[in-house]
């Protein structure tokens, strides 16, 4: 595995399958298809600047969760199918893990996972659909919008990404990478609260 220079080119890859998967999931039929639909661009590709693993990861944010087979439906056209991980716990494929603080009802963390890998010239695209009350939904955004708005945190993230990339540079899998990523999570988890909570007062305004 290896950790990229940032490309100016993954903002606009991001803003293209963010539009085509919102397209396609457009069309689902009740009860996949009812509620709102959010799809956005998450992860390290989606923070200027910082490098990441060349992976474009979307997240997409349903009312309930489709079924695998109503996600392929819509999305098998677009090169997509439903990714089963690398071994039977795999993180992040199946379920999120809480995070602390969080509420732990493992309802809110089911999710499917579907990839996109099979074209030359442009990064793997990465599915996590995921229900729109997941607090680890949530989590993802914020993580993404604090390390867009704090360099030096996004600058501390890179070093961390790097080091456990060359760790685990002969790994066959992700997992264990995963894994150890938590840690620097756990550690920046009080400051970007913290920053979350200045930028809700800021938004507010005096009252």
């Amino acid at each position: 595995m290896t950790v990229d220079a940032h490309d100016p080119r993954w903002t606009a890859i991001g803003e293209r399958w963010t539009g085509l998967v919102a397209d396609a999931l457009g069309r689902l039929d009740p009860p996949e298809g009812t509620g709102p639909l959010v799809v956005e661009h998450i992860g390290s590709t989606a923070v200027p600047g910082l490098a990441a693993k060349p992976i474009i990861d979307l997240q997409v944010r349903l009312a309930a969760l489709p079924t695998e087979e109503a996600l392929e439906a819509e999305l098998a056209p677009l090169g997509f199918s439903i990714e089963r991980g690398a071994r039977p716990d795999s993180p992040g494929v199946y379920r999120d893990n809480p995070r602390p603080g969080a509420d732990p009802d493992p309802a809110l963390y089911r999710k499917r996972l579907l990839t996109r890998t099979d074209v030359e010239g442009e990064p793997p695209v990465i599915l996590h659909v995921r229900r729109l009350d997941s607090p680890f939904a949530a989590y993802v955004v914020a993580f993404r919008d604090w390390l867009r708005a704090v360099p030096a945190e996004a600058a501390a993230y890179e070093a961390t990404k790097r080091s456990l990339a060359a760790r685990h540079s002969d790994a066959d899998d992700y997992d264990d990478y995963t894994r150890d990523k938590t840690a620097f999570l756990d550690a920046a988890q009080a400051r970007m609260e913290h920053w979350l909570a200045e930028r809700d007062r800021s938004e507010r305004g005096p009252r």
